[in-house]
């Protein structure tokens, strides 16, 4: 019987490494990307992908967030917070989101971390 490849993570991850290294700009595929390396343990490459994308889409609110993350997941702190500073200056309003990312636990205990969400709440 065959393996069902819609629920394999590395053959999604080897899919769009494809698609990616024929077009290195496919903002589409560069996010997604990103979110699969995360979620599937591999920090560092989705940090990569997140970069890509801040360095392509320099305006884009989410992607930087979603490079916050990346980097909170990896426990530089400093640098997640000034990625998040960034994202709400572009317009990141997702308070509820932000207080309840798994992604962001360690920065939470950060002192400067409540005062973004609270200059986040006060934006909404």
């Amino acid at each position: 019987m065959a393996k069902d490849k819609s629920h394999d993570p590395e053959f999604e991850m080897r899919f769009f490494e494809s698609v990616l290294s024929r077009d290195a700009t496919y903002t589409d595929v560069i996010e997604i990307l990103g979110g699969l390396y995360t979620k599937h343990g591999r920090i560092a490459e989705g940090l990569k992908m997140d970069r890509k994308l801040v360095r392509l889409q320099p305006v884009n609110a989410t992607a930087h967030y979603n490079l916050a993350c990346s980097l909170a997941l990896l426990r530089r702190n400093r640098d997640a917070l000034h990625s998040l500073r960034q994202a709400i200056a572009l317009g990141y309003s997702d308070y509820d989101w932000m207080l309840r990312d798994p992604d962001l636990i360690e920065l939470k205990k950060h002192p400067n971390f409540g005062v973004l969400l609270e200059q986040l709440k006060q934006q909404s």
